[in-house]
């Protein structure tokens, strides 16, 4: 089974040109076109926290759906965090994940099934805050990695400018993070703020930033991914 994975704050929907396009970004989603994709920044961050990509405009022009809990009406996602899952992948459960800030920070968890294989997929974005992101890692591991083994996948954006150790070191063995390059800013990125982190059972085949015209100027951010295979299920 061979899967792709991408991670990408959409920063609201507005690009460095300060214009909001959301056909901009689902643009730049398609150019990617992974299985599952995590969101961060999809919703408004005020009053009643509505998406910016059009939840029909998701339906009609792309080949996923949203996955995320249904907290408020016009959103997306919860805290900004959701998962475009593609259409043939069966949505097992979802499920919001507090974590301990001061913030309004949250993750998302999935599980999915592909033909008859149930993996688990989280998508977060951490504190500005070491100390909380240390925090909110391990909040995000307690949960993902309860009631079995599964083949897991984290993703999202960090906040961790450091290159390794910091929050990363949260994640424990045999939990490996990735780090498929430099993220942000987009223009000229110097930090691997956008990470993705894999359980000891997948295979990694290649991972990178996504590097195109419409994604220099679509985002503060740059979207990663990873093609991932599972060898053993």
């Amino acid at each position: 089974m061979r899967l792709k994975f991408a991670s990408y704050n959409i920063h609201k929907g507005v690009g460095l040109d300060r214009r909001r396009d959301p056909d901009r970004i689902v643009s730049i989603l398609r150019e990617i076109d992974a299985d599952v994709v995590a969101l961060q920044e999809a919703d408004r961050r005020f009053g009643s926290r509505e998406s910016v990509l059009p939840r029909q405009t998701i339906d009609d022009h792309t080949p996923w759906r949203p996955v995320a809990p249904a907290m408020m009406p016009a959103s997306l996602g919860w805290h900004g965090n959701v998962l475009l899952v593609r259409r043939d992948i069966e949505v097992r459960g979802v499920q919001p994940v507090s974590l301990p800030t001061l913030e309004p920070r949250g993750a998302v968890c999935a599980d999915l099934a592909v033909e008859g294989l149930v993996l688990r997929v989280v998508g977060m974005h951490l504190d500005l805050s070491g100390l909380r992101r240390r925090h909110q890692v391990r909040a995000v591991c307690d949960h993902a990695l309860e009631g079995g083994r599964v083949p897991v996948v984290m993703m999202g954006d960090l906040n961790e400018w450091a290159p390794r150790g910091g929050a990363l070191s949260a994640f424990a063995a045999p939990l490996r993070v990735l780090a498929p390059g430099r993220s942000f800013p987009s223009r000229r990125p110097v930090a691997q703020l956008d990470r993705i982190v894999v359980s000891e059972d997948w295979d990694v085949e290649d991972h990178g930033v996504h590097h195109s015209a419409l994604a220099a100027i679509g985002s503060d951010h740059l979207p990663v991914w990873a093609n991932l295979s599972l060898p053993n299920f």
